[in-house]
């Protein structure tokens, strides 16, 4: 009876054979590229054929198990037309069966299965929504053949003591997180892009790593003359200002400078005046996450924090301009040294200050310092050297060469750092 079937029909009901296969390949790549997040999206957006393709790929068992029927089913129709072909066109000689298989393979590699696969890898969303509309009603119908194969599927799976996970959506970790950020920069502007990976990178931080050290705090002592005192805060570079007696371990108190400018319209403060105006200081311990502290600050209505040690010791000072400027970037301010931290050289070298953080100068450097210890420049040498260096000492800090140039009151106040050496000979 099939000699009685013209040859063009049979070609033709390869060609559609083919396509049938191509379609249930490129649908079944489709819809295992498509991006979840992506579809949630659209889902909420109210797209119907999202909504049909989402209910699809919760029960990817039963997705996959119609798309490989049809898949094998057609791509053996397949076969025997192109073996019947064959014996058409050769006869049924020994090479027959050859040719038939040979020519097979090559028309479903071809056309059936590697082109829709790069096609539905390449256009995922384009594809898979589309097909949606063909594979939820092909579900319906072939339900109880896909049910009886999967029983057989799941009884092998459980022989193979393999339990497949659950499916609870595609959750992203930190560092995935990071990645579609730094991936999505054309969607993303350049800024925003780079508050988001600032908040990522806030998530180790603490007080300790943005806080201003003790030496370095602005402070007004109140034992000096009135009138040094009200010089000290006519030209000061902040705020708000810590006020102490004697000792920077007596605090008196947080004077904001606003407050004390108002309450001598009048008359000029005396001391007790600025004592009456001064805020309590808010006190908190080293080793504070960042993100927890501008929580603090925000339940207490606080700007400004004292950070101390285990004895109670001050170590320096954080506030919430602070821990702003870490996602944001660096306000426009008028603090002493403001934007002198570092300074990049024609040669390639960075002059730094001794108080630049190893964080800011692995971020606007590219240096790879350890976080781990000292958090400054000045502490990551001292603590290689185990003592205070002189003007011209050469050493490698952690693969870096690092030459210190100025020295002052017992710290390293300048230095000068090379992109690091792949055969440093010592490493910190």
């Amino acid at each position: 009876m099939s000699d009685q079937v013209p040859l063009t029909w049979l070609f033709t009901a390869l060609a559609v054979m083919l396509l049938i296969a191509g379609f249930f390949s490129i649908a079944e790549t489709s819809m295992m590229a498509l991006n979840r997040n992506r579809l949630k999206h659209l889902v909420r957006e109210g797209k119907r054929s999202a909504r049909i393709t989402q209910e699809l790929l919760g029960k990817t068992d039963r997705l996959l198990g119609v798309i490989l029927l049809g898949n094998n089913l057609v791509n053996a129709a397949s076969a025997v037309l192109v073996t019947e072909m064959s014996i058409r066109l050769f006869g049924e000689g020994e090479y027959t069966l050859m040719i038939a298989t040979a020519s097979v393979t090559f028309f479903i590699l071809v056309f059936s299965e590697i082109t829709p696969k790069v096609i539905g890898a390449t256009y995922p969303e384009a594809i898979a929504l589309p097909s949606a509309y063909v594979l939820s009603p092909l579900l319906r119908v072939a339900y109880p053949v896909v049910w009886f194969v999967n029983l057989f599927v799941q009884g092998l799976l459980r022989l193979m003591f393999i339990k497949p996970p659950a499916d609870e959506g595609q959750n992203l970790s930190m560092e995935e997180l990071r990645t579609l950020v730094l991936e999505g920069g054309k969607f993303i502007p350049k800024k925003h892009q780079s508050i988001f990976l600032n908040l990522f990178e806030l998530e180790d931080m603490t007080v300790d790593d943005t806080m201003t050290p003790r030496g370095q705090i602005e402070a007004i002592d109140l034992e000096d003359d009135i009138d040094d005192i009200r010089t000290a805060i006519a030209t000061a570079h902040h705020t708000r200002l810590v006020v102490y007696e004697g000792s920077l371990e007596k605090v008196v108190g947080i004077l904001h400078v606003r407050k004390f400018l108002n309450a001598s319209r009048k008359e000029p403060l005396d001391k007790d005046g600025i004592r009456a105006i001064l805020r309590d200081p808010y006190y908190l311990p080293e080793g504070t996450p960042l993100l927890q502290q501008l929580t603090n600050f925000q339940d207490q209505f606080r700007h400004v924090g004292l950070v101390v040690d285990e004895y109670g010791e001050i170590l320096g000072l954080v506030t919430l301009q602070d821990i702003l400027e870490e996602i944001v970037g660096e306000f426009t301010s008028q603090k002493p040294m403001s934007g002198n931290l570092l300074r990049k050289e024609a040669d390639g070298s960075v002059i730094a200050e001794g108080t630049c953080p190893l964080r800011v100068l692995n971020r606007k450097a590219g240096f790879h310092f350890p976080l781990e210890g000292p958090k400054t420049i000045n502490g990551l040498v001292l603590e290689a050297l185990e003592d205070i260096p002189e003007p011209g000492t050469a050493l490698i800090v952690a693969g870096h060469p690092v030459e210190v140039l100025q020295v002052h009151d017992r710290m390293v106040k300048v230095v000068r750092i090379r992109a690091a050496r792949q055969d440093a000979a010592r490493a910190v």
